[in-house]
């Protein structure tokens, strides 16, 4: 097995599995340090970084740029590597099952190109057991040699928070876990090197891979509590960023807010943990029940929509609306999994048109992905019969001032919709908005 030694004296190699949101911060950081290949099948990513790593936002675009050749699509280079980490997606079916083919597929890659004696670290959300019972095996089978002598497994569950620059890789406590105490420490050694935080040696892999998905689990409920307060707020006729605000007064309230819940983590890895449960047996019900919660907030946001667009102007048949935002969460380019698409789908149900604006995501990814009306120009098709503020990104702030957004209304009934509390609704309703928000 490897050492650290020969890690930093570059004789030896590391290799990240899978160059998404996760594994390209997580080489820029490690190739500081060691000498490191960053691996994906995806050809054009590769050409991307190469050439111009600043089309790929959130990373440290000067280090992938350095990287050079050491950033390919050969599987071949994972035969130097003594220590690979893998961060692929771990996604959901369409039945919302896990789909770790993904997972599947570069165990077989790693396998099949395996140097004896390598590390494996994966760090891609699962849930417990995958790491030792699906990846281990078949590293096992490709390679023909035996996890534990031939080859080691370790887990480290990945913490990246697109759009979040205070909780960055350096500054993230970053577990790690495995059954053989010198890969341990080997790992110790690896990540203690990029993050100042320090490393949690969990009690065993299962461990790990459990904590990885009680977080976002916990995260997706506390949201649900939030969505389903705003719900019963909207009937009673009390604001609810007020109820919060007065809640969080007291010291252990937990300040979460009402939202739309997208994205490759918190809205997908509760399935992960309730396949787990159900597997062993139980019927799991507070996490299913908050997932009904979130998975519907779209609907109920363009549904309340709906009901207003009737009363200002009778009907939401052949309304122009204008939807601000579209990825999956503020200050992100990221629109996999984004709920603003439900609300879009309903209102178009509903006969209404809307017009997508979101300088921070890709124009194309929304058109190709989704096959939504994408405007580069909001005045184009003003006014509008309504404005929907669907995704704090700060640009917003600065772009649309109540003002502006007043201007580019009909001006009898100027509706604006704010899923997430951008704009402070009082100051909304004395420019003479009708406003609401969850």
């Amino acid at each position: 097995m490897t050492t650290i030694e020969s890690l930093r004296s570059t004789e030896t190699h590391i290799g990240v599995v899978g160059l998404g949101y996760v594994g390209r911060p997580l080489a820029a950081a490690l190739s500081r340090h060691f000498s490191v290949y960053g691996f994906d099948t995806d050809e054009r990513l590769i050409r991307a970084l190469r050439g111009d790593a600043s089309r790929i936002r959130s990373v440290e675009t000067c280090r992938l740029c350095d990287m050079g050749d050491h950033l390919t699509a050969d599987p071949a280079v994972l035969r130097k590597c003594s220590f690979v980490v893998v961060t692929v997606p771990t996604p959901i079916t369409a039945d919302r099952g896990p789909d770790l083919e993904p997972l599947r597929s570069a165990a077989h890659t790693i396998g099949r190109n395996l140097k004896p004696g390598c590390v494996v670290v994966v760090e891609s959300t699962v849930y417990p057991g995958v790491t030792e019972d699906v990846v281990g095996p078949i590293i096992a089978r490709e390679s023909g040699l035996e996890a534990g002598t031939g080859f080691h497994l370790g887990y480290s569950p990945e913490r990246i928070n697109p759009g979040d620059e205070a909780h960055t890789l350096d500054r993230l406590v970053k577990v790690i876990a495995s059954d053989d105490r010198r890969v341990l420490e080997l790992m110790g050694a690896v990540y203690g090197t990029i993050t100042a935080a320090g490393v949690h040696r969990s009690a065993s892999i299962r461990t790990a891979e459990m904590a990885k998905v009680l977080e976002n689990t916990q995260r997706d409920l506390n949201i649900a509590l939030m969505n389903e307060l705003a719900m019963i707020c909207d009937r009673l006729t009390i604001d609810t960023e007020d109820v919060i605000r007065t809640a969080a007064t007291k010291w252990n309230f937990a300040d979460f807010r009402p939202g739309l819940v997208g994205g490759h983590c918190i809205g997908v890895d509760p399935y992960y943990l309730t396949y787990a449960a159900e597997q062993a047996g139980h019927r799991p019900q507070v996490i299913l029940a908050g997932r009904r919660v979130n998975d519907a907030m779209g609907d109920y946001v363009a549904n309340r929509t709906v009901d207003l667009l009737r009363y200002t102007r009778g009907t939401a048949e052949r309304a122009n609306i204008l939807v601000l935002g579209f990825a999956f969460k503020e200050n992100v380019s990221d629109v996999r999994n984004t709920r603003v698409a439900d609300i879009v789908r309903a209102l178009q149900a509903h006969g209404a048109r809307c017009s997508i604006f979101d300088p921070v995501a890709d124009p194309d990814e929304i058109r190709t992905g989704y096959g939504f009306q994408v405007v580069d120009d909001v005045t184009r098709r003003a006014p509008y019969d309504a404005v929907i503020a669907a995704v704090r990104h700060s640009v917003f702030r600065s772009m649309f001032p109540l003002e502006v957004i007043r201007s580019i209304l009909v001006l009898d009934c100027p509706l604006l919709i704010d899923v997430k509390a951008l704009y402070d609704g009082a100051s909304a309703r004395a420019s003479g908005l009708r406003y609401w928000r969850l």
